[in-house]
């Protein structure tokens, strides 16, 4: 596990962007009981963490993709994460809608963007993929080169996976559901023993068995 992938998943428990609580599951829109719930808006509102961050997603940036052009962040949640980016690599930015807007131009894509240009996503959270592939495909649509993502935390499930990689497009996460489990295991912050049952989670989220192991 790289020391920044441990680094953000020490942080992001800290300031409870990431709760943990194998014990009394969270039931998510979907309906899923969840050990795990993800709010990484917080980053923004602790000065300290929000730099390491925003420095990690523009380090991922340049060097896994050293030829982009553009950061396009995803609504809502990437927005902020791609402005302060873009801003430390000195480079444009914009952002997708999750729909066109009803009004005004009718767009989808903010900013300028043009043909051919190299982008590079930046998500905050990936869970199945879902939203960032329809931005992916968006910009594609809109005749971008998508070089690919920069995420700040996914789930690593593998509907998610799956998805990305039908979608032909490169994720690469700051930190994930593994380190978050080996950090919090290793603060106390859960039992070891919980381990276990948060990677069932991980590898089936529909199957509930993973409560009562």
């Amino acid at each position: 596990m790289s020391d920044i992938k441990t680094q953000i998943a020490k942080a992001l428990l800290d300031i409870e962007a990431v709760f943990l609580r194998p014990d009394e599951p969270f039931t998510w829109a979907s309906g899923i009981k969840s050990p795990i719930y993800c709010d990484n808006r917080l980053i923004l509102t602790a000065p300290e963490v929000r730099n390491m961050v925003e420095n990690a997603i523009a380090d991922t940036v340049k060097r896994e993709y050293p030829d982009v052009e553009v950061l396009m962040g995803t609504s809502t949640a990437g927005i902020a994460h791609a402005a302060i980016a873009a801003h430390i690599l000195g480079i444009p930015m914009g952002y997708v809608r999750s729909g066109a807007k009803d009004h005004g131009r009718n767009n989808r894509i903010e900013g300028r963007l043009e043909k051919g240009q190299k982008v590079v996503v930046i998500e905050d959270l990936i869970s199945t993929g879902g939203s960032v592939i329809e931005v992916v495909e968006a910009l594609r649509e809109a005749g971008a080169e998508v070089l690919g993502i920069v995420s700040i935390f996914t789930y690593g499930m593998k509907k998610g996976l799956e998805r990305l990689s039908a979608a032909k497009v490169k994720n690469i996460s700051l930190s994930d559901f593994d380190a978050v489990a080996a950090a919090a295991a290793e603060t106390g912050y859960i039992r070891q023993s919980d381990v276990e049952r948060l990677m069932a989670f991980r590898n089936n989220p529909q199957d509930e068995n993973w409560i009562n192991k």
